[in-house]
């Protein structure tokens, strides 16, 4: 994390981790347990990181030696039926900063709602004679 330019204490992990992982967010102490070397993430925790601090997932984890093997993430299966304008949009997403990623979240969160509540009305007067 220094060598990344990140302070190596809880708060700051627990914050970046959890805005660049896609899965079930991790509690401080979760992290804390973590930098204490207590327990070691899983493997896709430990790709998020590597990705984050730009290292290989052997030297974060597994190996004090730089470059000895290559592990690849296998891309997610939701992502085999996207098309190049939903992978584009992605990649644009992924290179904001964090904040406007957030905000970003919230408006398709808001959309998504805003569907779910329509269908419902929609169904529910579909039920009424």
């Amino acid at each position: 994390m220094v060598t990344a330019g990140y302070e190596p204490r809880p708060t700051v992990l627990e914050r970046e981790f959890n805005t660049r992982h896609w899965g079930k967010p991790m509690t401080l102490h979760g992290v804390r347990r973590w930098l204490l070397g207590e327990t070691m993430p899983d493997h896709k925790k430990l790709a998020t990181l590597a990705k984050w601090l730009g290292i290989s997932i052997q030297e974060l984890g597994y190996s004090d030696v730089p470059g000895t093997h290559q592990v690849h993430e296998r891309q997610p299966i939701w992502n085999e039926g996207l098309g190049y304008q939903d992978r584009e949009l992605f990649e644009i997403y992924l290179s904001l900063p964090i904040p406007k990623r957030r905000l970003a979240r919230e408006m398709i969160l808001a959309i998504a709602r805003a569907n779910a509540a329509e269908e419902a009305n929609a169904a529910d007067s579909r039920k009424r004679p």
